[in-house]
């Protein structure tokens, strides 16, 4: 057995399991007890060396545990009690258990967090049914402490296991795990069978251990198990036998087992392992270094005890200093070590167990852009097919090397194991070999994104004829799928498209942005917008090419005054779109400049300049009969009577709205009906405005409705949450608060989600939801 401090600690951490299973609050438990919070407090962390009887039997009643469990809680009273007595003669205190060949490891007194997980075990520990041992399976990436949780939980469970507990290492890490063979005589000769009677088969062996573990109540620990085949025949048939298993696989080919996949520490965890490595003077006085520290760990418990004992070892050394150091990327492995213990090593183990084709994969899945990424992307850097990439990743997630997304298949790297696939990539592949695993990636996703994005385009309704998919049997079919696919990999597209930059593929890139044109639309809310354009622009420049960089420069302005509200950026960008189209003679994109340039104008409190520069737009638009051209006069329009009423000229701004509501009746022959029944919708929605902006708010309501659906049927909730605050304020004019609230609050978190400015004012109007209404 191990020494006297984990006996003591083993009370605290048994008496918290079961008051957590219970549902109780320290305060409540102290109240139902009798006892102070102060005493169980110090009871839960071990500062008590032992309760006093009378204490426990008041714990017990308060925490209505079974005869069982009162008197295993007893037991580990008494065995915290025994420090303070003087030993009569040599050896063990009576009560204690028979000495085992395989004892527990000495617990960690600095063992944080893990309470659920903790009160998980313990109750399968008090619900024995011996027809079904339970086998609990605690897996999870490396670095997690599963060994560690495994040590803890088993000295906290052992008063309830009076039969003893056995730990064995099954090395699975190592070039040649124990066999089961092997681990199977080691496991009978400790519970007491002779050597000379141990059978010499494999089945033999595991039957016998089923027989002598049905006449036991023992918790059995098999660490750092490899497989299933090494497993299964180690696990009890029948008895109370508990089995805790902890592997870095997932074994999911193990059957009727309990899983505790074990998570990455909460921040505020991380911190408190921090606290009790290097003690909590150190972490008060750089509470923030601290934070900082737990977050360049990625809350990972081997990272976060590594530096924590780094700093021990150092107690001089400030923490924003380590921080600074971590900071750094390319240090940061090399820093997180401590003695013997490594973060890089740690995944190095798991890594060496990988086939050779599994290695290049988790490697190369490190150049995809982050946060994560599907198994075409994987495929493509490394080489192989959809089909292979697909069982791989899965093997991947298992082994704990990779997250795999609980909805949808995709999967990502903890910040750590990306540095150190990073790393691999470097050391095995070099540029020679990861520079063309880059092209071929980039080439395929944006030929992808090309033809996704060309389903947007007004003029081609829909087909993407022009613009051939690489692979057409997976191609998206429809609208919704070429969006989900654009959303889905938008971190991958656009790092392609600065890859394709970089490389000076300058038509793919001009060309990949103009696709994404109409879909930027839909997507306003997108700060992503400014980068893709201002690439296709930088590109046009780079080929000489202005009437290209005129039209990019406008969709950078675009950009700037929708998407991320920097109107000084959006006014430069639209200037240098005017200069460009007009020294190539280009009037549609001269017009998209004046109008641009008005809107920011207009939104940096310039409104006279900005209503000259829409009626400019508006003439020059106003000759162009083509689809482009009643676009732009259309929304040249529609901005100008916006600006109107901004100005308090409502009326004006009203007869203007209904000459655009003309054009959107007409039609515009060529253009997409979805685009233009859009348009119509962002027609509606200023007439609506300008009509309660003259207080006319029964007859605002309809227009606004109509506008909200037409959004929200093309799922745009950039354009939908304005008009939810809109149609709130009307409602709210006309005494209908209810319908209101509902729409205000629906403003509010729309416009919060995507940072747009007009958040303040709907919070503002839920505020006056209750105020009384001015007089007419």
């Amino acid at each position: 057995m191990s020494s006297e401090a984990p006996v003591s600690h083993a009370f605290g951490e048994l008496l918290r399991g079961l008051r957590l299973r219970a549902g109780f609050s320290q305060e409540r438990l102290a109240h139902t007890a009798e006892v102070s919070v102060r005493a169980l407090a110090d009871m839960e962390r071990g500062r008590t060396r032992g309760p006093h009887r009378r204490t426990v039997e008041l714990l017990a009643r308060g925490l209505a545990l079974s005869p069982e469990e009162a008197r295993a809680l007893e037991a580990a009273a008494a065995r915290g009690r025994a420090r303070d007595r003087p030993a009569t003669a040599p050896g063990p205190p009576a009560s204690l258990p028979v000495a085992l060949p395989l004892p527990l490891p000495r617990d960690a007194h600095d063992f944080t967090a893990r309470e659920r997980a903790l009160a998980a075990v313990l109750g399968l520990a008090r619900d024995t049914d011996t027809a079904h041992p339970h086998v609990v399976v605690v897996s999870g990436q490396p670095g997690l402490g599963k060994t560690a949780f495994g040590i803890h939980a088993a000295h906290a469970l052992a008063p309830l296991f009076p039969g003893g507990q056995l730990f064995l290492d099954l090395r699975g890490m190592d070039a040649s795990p124990t066999g089961p063979r092997e681990a199977l005589a080691t496991l009978l000769r400790a519970l007491g069978v002779d050597a000379h009677a141990v059978p010499r088969g494999t089945q033999e062996r595991s039957g016998m251990l089923r027989s002598v573990l049905a006449e036991r109540r023992l918790l059995l620990v098999l660490d750092n198990a490899a497989d299933e085949d090494q497993l299964r025949p180690l696990l009890p048939g029948t008895g109370a036998t508990l089995t805790l298993v902890t592997s870095r696989s997932a074994l999911t080919g193990l059957e009727a087992t309990h899983r505790i996949d074990l998570p990455l520490l909460r921040r505020e965890e991380s911190v408190e392992l921090l606290t009790r490595i290097i003690g909590p003077e150190r972490v008060g006085r750089e509470a923030q270094a601290a934070r900082d520290l737990a977050d360049l760990c990625g809350h990972l418990p081997l990272a976060i005890r590594i530096a924590g004992q780094r700093l021990a070892g150092r107690p001089r050394e400030r923490l924003d200093r380590l921080a600074g150091q971590l900071a750094r990327e390319e240090r940061r492995l090399d820093l997180l070590r401590a003695g013997d213990l490594q973060v890089r090593a740690a995944f190095a183990l798991s890594y060496r167990q990988l086939d050779p084709a599994s290695r290049t994969l988790l490697r190369r899945s490190a150049l995809a852009a982050k946060p994560d990424f599907g198994p075409r992307t994987a495929a493509l850097l490394a080489g192989t097919t959809l089909r292979e990439a697909e069982l791989r990743l899965e093997e991947l997630a298992d082994r704990g090397l990779l997250q795999a997304d609980a909805a949808a298949e995709r999967y990502r790297f903890h910040d750590l194991l990306g540095l150190f696939a990073a790393e691999l990539v470097a050391e095995e592949d070099g540029p020679e070999t990861a520079g063309p695993a880059r092209d071929r990636a980039a080439r395929w996703t944006l030929a992808r994104a090309t033809a996704a994005g060309l389903r947007f385009d007004a003029l081609r309704h829909g087909n993407a004829d022009g613009a051939p998919d690489p692979d057409p049997a997976t191609a998206p079919v429809c609208l919704d799928e070429a969006r989900a696919w654009l959303e889905e990999e938008r971190a991958q597209w656009l790092a392609c498209l600065g890859h394709a930059q970089d490389a000076g593929w300058h038509r793919t890139v001009i060309d990949t942005a103009e696709a994404m044109h109409w879909f930027s639309d839909r997507t306003q809310h997108w700060e992503q917008w400014v980068e893709v354009f201002r690439r296709a622009a930088d590109a046009a420049r780079s080929l000489g090419d202005r009437r290209e960089e005129a039209t990019h420069l406008n969709y950078l302005a675009w950009a700037h005054n929708l998407c991320v509200h920097d109107h000084r950026a959006a006014l430069e960008a639209a200037r240098a779109a005017h200069r460009a189209a007009r020294e190539c003679g280009d009037a549609l994109q001269t017009g998209w400049a004046l109008g641009y340039e008005a809107s920011a104008l207009r939104h940096l409190g310039r409104t006279e300049e900005a209503v000259a520069g829409f009626r400019r737009s508006i003439a020059c638009h106003s000759g162009n009969t083509t689809p482009q051209g009643r676009l732009a006069e259309l929304s040249a329009l529609n901005a100008l009577g916006g600006t109107l009423r901004h100005q308090g000229r409502a009326e004006e701004a009203l007869v203007i709205h209904r000459r655009s509501t003309g054009i959107g009746r007409e039609g515009v022959p060529g253009l997409s009906p979805d685009v233009l029944t859009l348009y119509r919708a962002s027609t509606l929605q200023h007439l609506g405005n300008d009509l309660a902006a003259l207080g006319r708010w029964h007859e605002a309501e309809e227009p606004l409705r109509e506008a909200l659906a037409a959004f929200e049927a093309a799922d745009m909730p950039a354009w939908s949450g304005p008009v939810h605050l809109e149609l709130g304020t009307v409602l709210r004019r006309l005494g209908r608060l209810p319908e209101a609230r509902a729409a205000l609050r629906a403003a509010l978190r729309r416009l919060t989600e995507h940072r747009s400015p007009r958040q303040a004012d709907a919070a503002a109007e839920l505020r006056l939801l209750d105020a009384p209404l001015p007089a007419e």
